[in-house]
C-alpha cells in the first residue's frame, strides 16, 4: 500500500510539470534560447577508415575492432593497451564534455578545425581527446596509449583523425 502511495505522489508530480504549454506568454517563448542546428554527417567511424587509424596510431595492428550505433574503438591486446575511439553525439552539448574531462584531471585547451570550435585535453602525454563543435552536434575522438610508450603524440593523432572526419563531413 505504501509503494502505491509513494508511486501516486511521484506520478502526481511529474504529470502536474506536463502542463500543455497554453499558459506560456509569447514573449517567454520568443526569448528562448536557440539549440543550434544539427551538424553535419560523419559517416561511420568518423569516414576514417581501418588503415588511415592504424597509420596514424602508429602501432603494429589491432586486435579489435568495434563498431556500434555510437561510434567505433580499436583497441590493440593488453590489459591497459592502446585504444582509439571515435563517437558522434547529436543533440549533445560538447561543454558537457569538455567539463567532464576537467573534472576529471585533464585540463581542456580551445582548439579550432576547419572553423569549427572544440577542445583538446590530454593526460600525462598517454591519452589525448579531441572534440569539436558543429551545431548543436559534436564529434570526439580519444585516443590513449596505455600502459605502453606511446609511438606517436596522442593529441597529434587525436587532431589528425579529427581534421580527416572534418574534412570529410557531409
Amino acid at each position: 500500500m505504501r509503494r502505491t502511495v509513494i508511486l501516486l505522489g511521484v506520478l502526481s508530480a511529474v504529470l502536474a510539470g506536463c502542463g500543455t504549454g497554453d499558459d506560456a506568454s509569447p514573449q517567454q517563448n520568443s526569448t528562448s534560447a536557440s539549440p543550434g542546428e544539427a551538424g553535419p554527417f560523419f559517416g561511420q567511424c568518423g569516414s576514417v577508415n581501418d588503415d588511415e587509424v592504424l597509420s596514424t596510431f602508429a602501432v603494429p595492428a589491432f586486435t579489435t575492432i568495434t563498431r556500434n550505433s555510437v561510434g567505433c574503438e580499436w583497441e590493440v591486446a593488453g590489459s591497459t593497451g592502446p585504444s582509439v575511439s571515435f563517437s558522434w553525439y547529436r543533440g549533445s552539448p560538447i561543454d558537457r564534455e569538455r567539463s567532464g574531462s576537467e573534472l576529471i584531471g585533464r585540463p581542456a585547451d580551445d582548439i579550432e578545425i576547419d572553423g569549427n570550435p572544440g577542445f583538446s585535453a590530454a593526460t600525462d602525454n598517454y591519452l589525448c581527446e579531441v572534440g569539436v563543435q558543429f551545431g548543436k552536434d559534436f564529434m570526439h575522438w580519444s585516443v590513449t596509449y596505455g600502459d605502453q610508450p606511446p609511438s606517436s603524440d596522442p593529441c597529434d593523432v587525436a587532431t589528425r583523425l579529427a581534421t580527416l572526419t572534418v574534412e570529410r563531413a557531409q
